[in-house]
């Protein structure tokens, strides 16, 4: 399965590889949390509906719930896709960065395989993988000390 669904975000990426910016556009305003060289090679995506896989052995897995969840942003490997109405939230993109590290730290099959075991085994809400991109979301907007995002992220999980 896991091959499957990394399949799709591969086409899925480079489906839309023509219309994704680079995240250096947010070297100010994240600097000191994430490098030049991480921005350069992390990516966004605007959209007017959140691509997700429509594989049934997601829905058999008991993830029905996440893949028909309303979501404002979700990220497959380097790049994250957001909504319109999010484009210019800067919260949102830091905590899809997080989840960039997240994957660049685990690999695309080790984040995959421990994303869906989160979901299924404590659900969205306390999956530590987001509550992890949730809280430090919530340090940057409260405008708390700087932290290397992506070295932490290798270190701690």
């Amino acid at each position: 399965m896991l091959n499957k669904v990394e399949e799709w975000i591969n086409l899925t990426n480079e489906r839309f590889s023509n219309q994704r910016q680079s995240c250096v556009l947010f070297a100010r305003n994240f600097a000191g949390f994430y490098s030049e060289e991480f921005l350069s090679d992390s990516y966004f995506v605007i959209v007017d509906s959140i691509p997700k896989p429509d594989l049934p052995e997601l829905h058999q897995a008991g993830l029905g719930d996440f893949l028909d969840m309303e979501v404002q942003g979700i990220t497959y490997k380097n790049t994250y896709y957001i909504v319109p109405s999010v484009a210019q939230d800067l919260r949102l993109h830091f905590h899809e960065l997080v989840h960039v590290a997240q994957w660049k730290t685990l690999g695309a099959s080790g984040f995959l395989q421990r994303y869906i075991s989160e979901i299924q085994s404590v659900g969205y809400n306390e999956a530590p993988l987001e509550k992890l991109a949730y809280a430090f979301d919530h340090h940057f907007s409260q405008g708390r000390e700087k932290v290397d995002v992506p070295s932490y992220v290798e270190n701690k999980i």
